[in-house]
């Protein structure tokens, strides 16, 4: 009875994630096994039930009635052993486990890294997965707890919380730098454009209630920040690059700031968003992280140092106040 009992849970557990992913292939990576165990699992439940619980087709899942019951109920299992698991959490006053993640490869690098030393010594328990790609992930079929996005919009899936506000700056390498009175003078200008496509072809700047594009040229683009700043530091051109980026070399003299009073308006927007798969519960290993990364992201990151502070003295024109960031991509 005992052992019926405990394989019986365990394959509930699996039926559970197979119909909250949407498919086998994507339970099996999040649970870390192979596809046929898990299919083995749900079989082996059926059995035991006596009853199918899954209409299987070659591109689909769909629950039988009798499915519709077990999910439910298996549903309700598992967010009792999760509760029971976060209550012993709460007892030795820290979150342990996997927290799988994603973010773009710079920002990655730049923001995240740096805070990962102080994030697991606060929480030596967790075991932090993180991949820096340039592309959006599918948080369901590659199984990631948290992704990292630069957007201006988002899926409409997912649960999101804003992180941070970025702000992106014009610049140029000192010794190099540009004499600029308006953003149209870019089209006498080298710029460096970030990637492909229309959105790389022009420009776009606010000041005030007018909203400018401006038509660029250039003969070099590369869809990452890190390598559009070396180009710019070569005094290859000027850039349109996140502050969290060039805010040393600007600070060092190594850049200046080019028309601080105009508003660049990056193709990516100028929000940081963490986003997950909306779920009844949210594991402690994952709020944590999420809690953290909320708090220190803008402290450490504020870009008010950037477009307010010691970066006013530019080429070709004047600090102006700071303006608020839109709503808004990999950098």
């Amino acid at each position: 009875m005992g052992d019926r009992l405990t394989e019986r849970m365990a394959c509930m557990a699996v039926f559970a994630r197979v119909v909250d992913m949407g498919g086998f292939s994507a339970a099996a990576r999040s649970l870390g096994l192979t596809k046929s165990a898990v299919s083995k699992q749900v079989a082996r439940l059926e059995t035991l039930c006596g009853a199918q619980l899954l209409r299987r087709t070659t591109r689909s899942i769909s629950l039988t009635e009798a499915g519709q019951v077990m999910v439910e109920r298996a549903r309700e299992a598992v967010a009792l052993c999760e509760g029971a698991g976060r209550e012993i959490d709460s007892l030795h006053g820290d979150a342990g486990g996997t927290v799988r993640m994603s973010a773009p490869i710079t920002f990655g690098q730049r923001c995240i890294v740096p805070l990962l030393p102080e994030l697991l010594a606060t929480h030596p328990r967790l075991d932090v997965q993180l991949v820096l790609l340039d592309r959006p992930v599918d948080l369901a079929q590659e199984g990631y707890d948290l992704a990292i996005r630069l957007t201006r919009s988002l899926p409409g899936d997912v649960v999101a919380r804003r992180l941070l506000t970025t702000r992106y700056l014009l610049c140029a390498a000192a010794h190099a730098a540009p004499v600029l009175a308006h953003p149209r003078d870019l089209a006498g200008v080298v710029c460096l454009r970030y990637g492909e496509g229309e959105h790389a072809r022009a420009w776009h700047f606010r000041r005030a209630d007018d909203d400018l594009a401006v038509a660029v040229r250039g003969n070099v683009s590369v869809n990452n920040s890190d390598s559009l700043r070396a180009l710019m530091l070569a005094g290859v051109g000027v850039a349109l690059l996140p502050h969290y980026v060039v805010a040393d070399d600007l600070d060092a003299g190594r850049a200046v700031r080019l028309l601080p009073e105009w508003e660049p308006r990056p193709v990516f927007g100028h929000q940081a968003f963490a986003i997950w798969l909306p779920h009844r519960y949210q594991p402690p290993r994952v709020r944590v992280v999420l809690d953290f990364l909320s708090d220190r992201l803008p402290r450490q990151l504020s870009c008010e140092a950037v477009v307010r502070g010691r970066h006013g003295s530019v080429a070709g024109g004047k600090e102006s106040g700071g303006v608020s960031g839109v709503r808004g991509g990999h950098v």
